[in-house]
């Protein structure tokens, strides 16, 4: 296997106020055998930050399925104090058409390409998956390139705005004072058309930061579309379950390059270069997990006994989806 880290922008290309310096990248996990289809992993984190727990461990979990891989770290608004409006999708879309500019260098399909994103990690591969149309590139070259996915895999994904979102990503995404209309644009379940690609979607009934109606109603948009799709609920289990695996549940969540704006946006602030913000603003990013106690762990292993298959229940759907079986 080779890694290698992928800047998505030229410097000419990207602005973000509260970039400090960071800018968006891939990271690349590529057999070094054969032409394998690709898998793009969006993690999720609000729009806020980009967290490791699903970023490098679902990468490997595709890879070991036969997939070239690779994760997407995007812009986020770690302060809450700059909407970031369409540059996460810009930069989803991007990506995307990188990996199929560069299909040769990856060693990809490019008509095999699939998009797998957690939360608001989630929200931001549903929005391409129904707003690839819009998302055009500032670059010629890349433009002449597709950005619709071939697949998406949307795991507990953000989906709506309306009576059951998760006000946080939506207040990052597009600010405390959004429109109804970018609101309604951003509602991903109003937004699905035929032309939307097929989605495999999961997440657990008792989740308590993004309602389980949230996958119902991306499902039942792409029912009433005609768009293919596949809707699993495990009935236990917290937001944010990742694999749910053995390494999952031990904090063993692989390398943490997902945190590079947060962590380049801590320096600033304790450098004083982000005026009116105070120098410990970041450190609730790095603060390590509380133990949750033993009666809470035993349920938490529990539901990850029944949540963990998800991944095989993905590959083999998308396997059909793709043709890969063929």
């Amino acid at each position: 296997m080779t890694s290698q880290k992928h800047l998505i922008w030229k410097e000419s290309e990207y602005s973000y106020p509260m970039s400090a310096g960071f800018s968006p990248f891939l990271v690349s996990y590529i057999h070094s055998k054969g032409t394998r289809p690709a898998m793009l992993v969006i993690p999720g984190g609000g729009y806020c930050f980009v967290s490791p727990t699903e970023a490098e461990p679902v990468a490997m979990e595709f890879y070991e399925a036969g997939y070239n891989a690779f994760v997407l770290t995007y812009t986020v608004n770690p302060l809450m104090n700059a909407p970031l409006k369409d540059q996460p999708l810009q930069d989803i879309s991007r990506a995307v058409r990188l990996i199929r500019r560069k299909s040769k260098e990856f060693s990809v399909q490019p008509d095999k390409l699939a998009v797998c994103g957690f939360s608001a990690g989630g929200h931001l591969a549903a929005s391409l998956c129904v707003h690839w149309k819009d998302a055009g590139d500032p670059n010629p070259a890349y433009q002449a390139v597709s950005n619709r996915p071939d697949a998406g895999v949307l795991c507990y994904p953000v989906i709506t705005s309306g009576e059951f979102a998760h006000r946080d990503s939506f207040t990052a995404l597009l600010g405390k004072d959004a429109s109804e209309d970018d609101l309604r644009y951003m509602s991903l379940e109003t937004q699905v058309t035929p032309d939307t690609p097929p989605c495999f979607l999961w997440q657990t009934a008792e989740d308590g930061a993004v309602p389980v109606e949230n996958s119902y109603f991306f499902a039942q948009a792409c029912k009433k579309a005609g768009v293919d799709f596949a809707h699993h609920v495990f009935t236990k289990g917290q937001h944010g379950l990742s694999l749910a695996n053995a390494n999952w549940l031990a904090g063993r969540h692989g390398a943490d390059y997902a945190m590079a704006q947060v962590a380049a946006l801590r320096e600033a602030v304790r450098a004083g270069r982000i005026p009116g913000i105070q120098p410990d603003a970041m450190e609730g990013y790095f603060t390590p997990p509380q133990d949750v106690g033993p009666a809470y762990r035993a349920e938490l292993e529990k539901a990850c006994r029944q949540v963990k298959v998800w991944p095989k229940l993905a590959e083999a759907w998308l396997g059909e989806i793709l043709e890969l079986n063929q």
